[in-house]
C-alpha cells in the first residue's frame, strides 16, 4: 500500500480520537470521520510499518448507529469528534474507553465499573466559550472554532455545544470591530489587535461576562462596544485581557474591567461561586454538580472526617462537600485561584474548609511529617497528565482510608490507580459521567480503599 492508494474498508472499532479502525489486507488503518459499522471508500494519506492513516472518501454503507449531525461544521471543525455516532454509541464508547484503558494501561482484569451518566439533552451545555477572530480569504473577520489538527479558524458564530446567546454577543463585537475599523490578530505575522472573544455564563443565574483578549493595552471606542452589550439581560461584566506573546496561551496576565464587576456568579448544588475570566470552572454545569454528587457518595462521609481535595482549583470540590466532613483542606499552586476559594468560602459563609496554596506533593506529605494521624479522606481531581508521581507516593505513606479520584483523562487515571493499587488499595467503584457531549472527552470518578 502507499500514499493515494484507495480501496473500501469495513469499520470495526473506533480509536480514543474517534477515529474509526479498520484492517485491511493485514494493515490497520485509522480514518478520521469514519464511525464503527460503517462500510468506506478512504484514501491512504500516510504508512507506517504496521498500520496506516486514510481519509474518509464515502461512505458506501453507512453504520446503524450514523445519525445527522444538527451542525453543519461538525467534520471540518475540531471540536466535535462523535457528532455523527448517535447519543446512545457515544456512551458506549466512552464506557468502553474507560474500561480498555483500565485493562491495557492499569492491569485490571476485575473492573468494578457502574454505567456511565449521560445527559438528556446533549448539546448546549457548555457555560464557557473561547473563540478565536481571524480574516478570511477576502479580509472579513471572522470567528469560530480551530479546524482540527490546525489553527485554521471555520467561521460559525452559532456553535451547537454553547449557549445560543454566544450567536448574539458574536454578532455584537465583530460588528462593533466592522465599523469602528478595529483589526483582527493574525498569528503569522503578530499584527491586529483583537486575538480571542472568552464569553462565560451562569447557568442557575443567568449571569454573563464578555471579555476580549487583546495583542495591546486598549479597545477604542470601547463605550460603542459597551452600549450595545449591556442592553442584554444579565450582562454583568465587561473586560479587556492583554497577551501580546506570540505564542498559543489564550489570556494573559493583566485583565482590566471595563464596564460592571469583574466576575460572574453560579451555583453548584446550594454552593455560589464567583467566576473571573481566568477562574478554571468546570465546563458542563449540569454534569457537574451530578460529578460531585457521586464523588460525594464515593468519600461516604460521615460528618467528622479530614478530608483533603487535592489539584482544588477554586474550591469547587471542597466547598461542595464542606457539609458533610468536619475539616477540609484545598491545595492549589496557583496563587488567584486560591484568593478565590477563600472568597468562595466566605460569601458562602463557610468556616470548616482551609485553602492553603502550594504544590499538592509538597503541601500534602509535609503537613502530616509535622502533625499526627492520618487522612481519612483524600480526593485528587488532577489536571489531564494527572497525578505527580511524589503525591502518589505520599498518598501511599499517609495510608487514608479512602481515596476518590476524578479524572478527565483514562489513560492517566489508568496510570496512578495502577501505582496505588500496587501501594496497597483496591478499586472498589468506577464510573464515567459524560461531561463533554459530542466529543471524545470524558470524566471518571474511582473509589479505592485501604
Amino acid at each position: 500500500m502507499k500514499k493515494n492508494d484507495e480501496f473500501i474498508l469495513n469499520i470495526e472499532d473506533m480509536g480514543v480520537n474517534g477515529e474509526g479502525i479498520g484492517r485491511y489486507e493485514g494493515m490497520t488503518f485509522f480514518v478520521k470521520d469514519a464511525l464503527i459499522g460503517d462500510l468506506a471508500r478512504v484514501g491512504v494519506t500516510k504508512m507506517k510499518k504496521t498500520y496506516g492513516y486514510a481519509r474518509l472518501i464515502e461512505v458506501v454503507e453507512p453504520s446503524p448507529d450514523r445519525v445527522e449531525p444538527i451542525c453543519a461544521f461538525s467534520r471540518p471543525c475540531g471540536g466535535c469528534q462523535l457528532q455523527a455516532l448517535s447519543y446512545e454509541k457515544q456512551l458506549e464508547f466512552k464506557q468502553r474507553l474507560v474500561a480498555n484503558d483500565l485493562r491495557r494501561i492499569g492491569g485490571f482484569t476485575e473492573i468494578p465499573m457502574e454505567p456511565i451518566v449521560g445527559m438528556h439533552d446533549p448539546f448546549h451545555y457548555r457555560n464557557k466559550a473561547q473563540l478565536p477572530i481571524g480574516t478570511d480569504r477576502d479580509g472579513h473577520i471572522v470567528t469560530g472554532f480551530y479546524a482540527g489538527r490546525s489553527h485554521r479558524i471555520i467561521p460559525n458564530r452559532d456553535c451547537a455545544l454553547g449557549v445560543p446567546v454566544n450567536k448574539t454577543i458574536l454578532d455584537i463585537v465583530i460588528g462593533f470591530m466592522e465599523r469602528c475599523g478595529i483589526s483582527a490578530y493574525d498569528e503569522t505575522t503578530g499584527q491586529g489587535l483583537v486575538r480571542h472573544v472568552l464569553i462565560r455564563y451562569g447557568f442557575r443565574t443567568e449571569e454573563i461576562m464578555v471579555c476580549l483578549i487583546l495583542n495591546g493595552a486598549d479597545l477604542p471606542c470601547a463605550g460603542e462596544l459597551i452600549r450595545e452589550l449591556t442592553a442584554l439581560p444579565g450582562m454583568m461584566s465587561i473586560s479587556i485581557n492583554v497577551n501580546t506573546d506570540r505564542g498559543n496561551v489564550i489570556l494573559g496576565t493583566e485583565t482590566r474591567v471595563l464596564w460592571g464587576q469583574g466576575y460572574i456568579s453560579d451555583q453548584i448544588g446550594d454552593i455560589r461561586f464567583r467566576i473571573s475570566p481566568v477562574s478554571f470552572y468546570q465546563v458542563n454545569p449540569v454534569q457537574t454538580e451530578v460529578l460531585y454528587r457521586l464523588a460525594a457518595d464515593y468519600a461516604d462521609l460521615g460528618g467528622a472526617e479530614t478530608l483533603w481535595d487535592l489539584y482544588c482549583g477554586i474550591g469547587t470540590i471542597s466547598l461542595f462537600l464542606s457539609g458533610e466532613a468536619g475539616h477540609i483542606y484545598g491545595v492549589e499552586e496557583i496563587p488567584q485561584a486560591v484568593e478565590d476559594a477563600k472568597r468562595n468560602a466566605e460569601e458562602n459563609q463557610i468556616t470548616n474548609v482551609e485553602f492553603i496554596e502550594g504544590k499538592a506533593e509538597e503541601i500534602f506529605p509535609a503537613f502530616y511529617a509535622e502533625h499526627t494521624g492520618r487522612p481519612d479522606v483524600v480526593v485528587v481531581d488532577p489536571p489531564r497528565k494527572g497525578c505527580d508521581g511524589k503525591l502518589l507516593h505520599a498518598i501511599l505513606t499517609t495510608a487514608p482510608e479512602r481515596v476518590v479520584y476524578v479524572s478527565c483523562d483514562p489513560a492517566t487515571l489508568a496510570r496512578d490507580l495502577q501505582i496505588l493499587c500496587a501501594g496497597g488499595y483496591r478499586l472498589k467503584r468506577v464510573r464515567p459521567v459524560d461531561n463533554f457531549c459530542q466529543t471524545v472527552h470524558v470524566e471518571t470518578v474511582a473509589l479505592l480503599c485501604r
